[in-house]
């Protein structure tokens, strides 16, 4: 094959692969690695006064951890939880009980909270992995 035609087979493979792969970005949606919502509204976190003693489950409640407490999810449940105004976002392994605080969705522990950059009380959507 003479040096034209290698060029030429060349650039036609470089053009059909480049419309290939734009087509194929343009058409891709975002990974369902999300999971599905199941809850939005405010979250807590607790700590103080909690380390060391047992959760609901039975385990010791380290308050470094990355858990949480859920009035009805199974413990064991892996949940991602973001703060809908920063955007951040943690999982966390439900382990215990609440919260008993009227209106929350969620207590956090102290490492969960702080990941997310919730001080206080936040505004969090659920979504169950």
């Amino acid at each position: 094959m003479d040096q034209r035609k290698v060029s030429l087979t060349l650039a036609s493979f470089f053009i059909a692969g480049s419309a290939f792969l734009s087509t194929s970005v343009a058409q891709a949606e975002p990974a369902s690695t999300s999971g599905k919502v199941i809850q939005s509204g405010p979250a807590s976190w607790y700590g103080p006064g909690f380390h060391g003693r047992k959760t609901a489950s039975g385990e010791t409640f380290n308050t470094n951890e990355m858990t949480a407490a859920h009035r009805t999810l199974p413990f064991g449940t892996k949940v991602k939880v973001v703060n809908k105004k920063t955007g951040k976002s943690v999982v966390v392994r439900i382990n215990d009980r609440g919260p008993y605080a009227h209106g929350r969705v969620i207590d956090l522990s102290k490492a969960s909270a702080q990941a997310l950059g919730i001080s206080g009380v936040g505004s969090v959507t659920l979504a169950q992995l």
